[in-house]
């Protein structure tokens, strides 16, 4: 069917608006379906594929949820399915919610890492998550089931459960401390943890961004993001639902040939427009569009009224150049809404008011890695990002390190707390524990790990969550990437330190520091280049690595290894690479 022939689902509908104020997501999904509006899956080039109303897209759910009781199915089980931008997938992710299953979203291959790379997260990710069963697009069967059959549980294609039978069957009724969902979006392959999130949660957040952003009439989605990442699942998939408005979406790996075609359904959209990216993703566009002229005659983006910026360190300068690229076709500086979140907190934590853009504050380097100041040296500042205010129910606090209360100003860790906070990790007991931390008075706070400080009642955030590397939007936990090093011959546990470093473009890179015993030159290089492309395999992305004499990276008091002070010495100077081409 063309574009032509189709029609997409209309921004504005009679049915009232309500902002996500239900007690369960099953409830937001009914009164969704009573609206016009509903998803619209474009291709690569932007030419509209489906419409799929929020009414059939019940429907859709209804019948899954009468196979999966069928096939035994039930409350509290876990569903593993794989997040393909599309109706299949949003169709099984609420007859999950119908059954009272925790529906799972996973990621689907990437471009690198190879085939064994995909199974073996895959099968790690599902011995986590311990599902009854994996659904997945018929294209990956062949991964897919090997990463099921590699871990005991059935898998089978969405086409082929399709066509299982849907007996007529009373359904559970859901309640609001239900877990809704399980999410794995750390990004780790190696020691993957999942966000367990209950409807009261996932629905108390979505208020608050939909409050935050103030989503209202004529107001449109479009969306290139992942569904397996909390930002493309939750911003853009369950809220469009829980807030009743129509969303556009392109594949991911589609936005990755063709970025601009992201901007082209925006311009197309004769709304207002909210869309939301990683830095990376308005980079792209400003690069891909800086040899082009004539910009104002393709784009309309003088509609794109909150674009979200999030998932990622915010940096100005790429903002700016954004700005610079798109001015001429309407966009607006102002449209730019920083925001601060974690999948721990279900989505989103701050959120900068609508119109107030971009804003920094510049901040001595010395005072964000906490070493003393050299005064001998011109002192270095770093432009930190506003990430707003917190949303509607959300209570922030910078705290020391004794847990104490800080001013603003002073950096610390953030916490916070209200009904957003997740219910716990999923079967992970110390973990849950090491970050739902209770106060004296019984109040339960997220420990969320990242660095930042208040200023006016606005979050500024300065640091990562614990060891977190993200680079493009993408998660990638040390460990992961420490253990793909260590399966090489000859490497101890302990042996490697993997961080991120800030390169000259002022984009991030991971860095790997390795202990070296081998003392030939010409084996040094060689080690070098292999652990290199051990890392790419793992990251997608070229890397820093330096080998350094035995003994040399840094330990806790326990005996750990510490990543931030063997960050903090290599980038002083005082961790010492060898020189590969000097004998020892």
């Amino acid at each position: 069917m063309t574009d032509a022939a189709l029609t997409p689902t209309p921004n504005d509908c009679p049915l009232p608006r309500r902002r996500a104020d239900f007690a369960t997501f099953n409830e937001a999904i009914d009164y969704a379906a009573r609206s016009e509006k509903g998803l619209n899956f474009h291709d690569m080039r932007g030419t509209l594929e489906r419409v799929y109303p929020f009414s059939e897209m019940r429907e859709d759910a209804l019948t899954m949820a009468r196979r999966m009781v069928a096939a035994g199915i039930g409350k509290g089980d876990r569903i593993a399915l794989i997040a393909e931008t599309g109706p299949d997938f949003a169709a099984l992710f609420c007859a999950c919610t119908y059954v009272g299953a925790w529906p799972v979203p996973l990621p689907l291959p990437t471009t690198f890492g190879g085939k064994e790379s995909y199974i073996d997260q895959l099968s790690v990710q599902l011995q986590s998550s311990d599902p009854k069963m994996l659904i997945y697009p018929g294209e990956i069967a062949e991964m897919a089931k090997a990463a099921a059959d590699k871990q005991g549980c059935a898998g089978e294609a969405w086409e082929d459960f399709a066509q299982r039978e849907a007996p007529e069957c009373d359904l559970p009724q859901a309640n609001p401390d239900d877990i809704c969902y399980l999410q794995y979006s750390s990004g780790s392959t190696r020691f993957p943890t999942g966000v367990a999130v209950t409807h009261r949660a996932l629905l108390h957040n979505l208020f608050g961004h939909a409050t935050a952003t103030d989503l209202g009439e004529n107001d449109r989605v479009v969306s290139w993001l992942p569904w397996y990442h909390d930002m493309g699942l939750v911003g853009c998939f369950l809220s469009p639902i829980a807030n009743q408005a129509s969303c556009d979406y392109i594949k991911t790996e589609h936005f990755a040939r063709r970025p601009l075609a992201w901007l082209d359904l925006i311009s197309r959209n004769q709304g207002n427009t909210l869309s939301y990216s990683p830095t990376f993703g308005y980079d792209i566009c400003a690069r891909r569009i800086s040899s082009q002229s004539h910009v104002g005659d393709r784009f309309d983006l003088s509609r794109w009224r909150t674009a979200g910026n999030g998932a990622d360190m915010i940096r100005p300068d790429v903002m700016q150049s954004f700005v610079n690229a798109f001015a001429e076709a309407g966009f607006k500086a102002q449209a730019f809404t920083p925001s601060y979140g974690l999948a721990e907190a279900t989505l989103a934590v701050t959120v900068m008011p609508p119109g107030e853009g971009i804003r920094v504050e510049l901040v001595e380097e010395e005072r964000l890695s906490g070493t003393p100041r050299d005064l001998s040296r011109p002192a270095r500042y770093r432009a930190i990002v506003n990430c707003g205010k917190a949303l509607p129910g959300m209570e922030i606090e910078i705290r020391g390190e004794n847990g104490q209360a800080k001013g603003d100003h002073q950096i610390g860790k953030v916490w916070c707390r209200g009904e957003s906070v997740m219910h716990s990790y999923f079967r992970n007991e110390e973990a849950t524990e090491e970050c739902l931390v209770a106060k004296e008075n019984g109040d339960v706070w997220l420990d969320t790990g990242d660095m930042g400080y208040m200023a006016d009642g606005y979050l500024f955030i300065v640091g990562r969550a614990k060891d977190m590397i993200i680079i493009n939007g993408k998660n990638h936990w040390p460990q992961d990437i420490e253990w793909a090093v260590e399966q090489l011959p000859g490497f101890n546990h302990g042996d490697i330190a993997a961080f991120s470093v800030e390169t000259e473009n002022g984009e991030e890179a991971p860095a790997v520091l390795v202990h070296c015993r081998v003392s030939d030159p010409e084996e040094r290089v060689r080690l070098r280049d292999q652990i290199a492309d051990k890392v790419r395999s793992v990251t997608g992305m070229s890397c820093v690595v330096e080998l350094v004499p035995p003994r040399t990276l840094p330990r806790t008091s326990s005996g750990k290894l510490s990543r931030a002070k063997a960050k903090r010495q290599y980038l002083a100077g005082e961790i010492k690479p060898i020189d590969l081409l000097e004998a020892a």
